[in-house]
C-alpha cells in the first residue's frame, strides 16, 4: 500500500506491485528514481535496480518460501527446484549468489533449515525424527550434527534452554 502511494506521489505509472516487485509502464527519470529510493528508505524499504541484487532477492525468497512456508519440501534437489522456479541455470545462480552475498546458496539453505528446526522444536508438536523427515534430512544424526555445527548446541539442549527460559519468564 505504502509503495503504491509513493509511486502515485511521484507520478510513476505502474502495472502491478506485488511481493516487493514493481512493474512500471515507462522509464522513470533519474530524479524520480532517487526520490523513490529516498522515500522507500524512510519506510525501511530498499529500491533494488541492480539486476544481480534483484536476482539475489528472488533466490532468497524462493528458499525462504520453500523452507518456512511450505508444508512439504520439494522432492527434487534444491538446486533443480530453485533453477526451475527462477528459470536460470543453477551454476549461474550459485555463482551470482556467492559473488554478491559472500556465502553459498547451500549455506544459506542450511542456515534457514536450522532456523526452521528451531521453530519446530519450540512448537513442541514434532519430535526430532519427524522434524528430520519433514525437512528432508537423511537421518536424525545428520540433522543433529548440522544443528550443532551452526548453533554450537545439540537440538535437545537448545530445546531445554528455551523451555527453561520460557518458564523463568512465566514465573516473573
Amino acid at each position: 500500500m505504502m509503495v503504491k502511494e509513493e509511486l502515485k506521489k511521484l507520478g510513476i505509472k505502474y502495472v502491478f506491485v506485488d511481493l516487493g516487485m514493481i512493474e512500471i509502464l515507462e522509464d522513470i527519470t533519474r530524479k524520480q528514481r532517487e526520490q523513490l529510493k529516498k522515500n522507500l528508505q524512510k519506510s525501511g524499504l530498499e529500491l533494488l535496480d541492480n539486476k544481480k541484487s534483484i536476482l539475489i532477492e528472488k533466490i532468497k525468497n524462493v528458499i525462504t518460501e520453500m523452507i518456512h512456508y511450505s508444508d512439504e519440501l520439494p522432492n527434487v534437489n534444491y538446486s533443480d527446484y530453485i533453477s526451475e522456479k527462477l528459470g536460470y541455470d543453477y551454476t549461474y545462480l550459485a555463482n551470482t549468489f556467492s559473488e554478491v552475498k559472500g556465502t553459498t546458496i547451500q549455506q544459506f539453505i542450511i542456515n534457514h533449515k536450522i532456523e526452521r528446526v528451531k521453530e519446530l522444536l519450540l512448537y513442541d508438536e514434532l519430535n526430532l525424527t519427524q522434524i528430520s523427515y519433514k525437512l528432508h534430512y537423511s537421518s536424525v544424526a545428520h540433522l543433529s550434527n548440522q544443528f550443532k555445527k551452526v548453533t554450537g548446541l545439540s537440538p535437545s539442549f537448545y530445546k531445554q534452554l528455551k523451555q527453561k527460559r520460557k518458564k523463568n519468564l512465566e514465573n516473573m
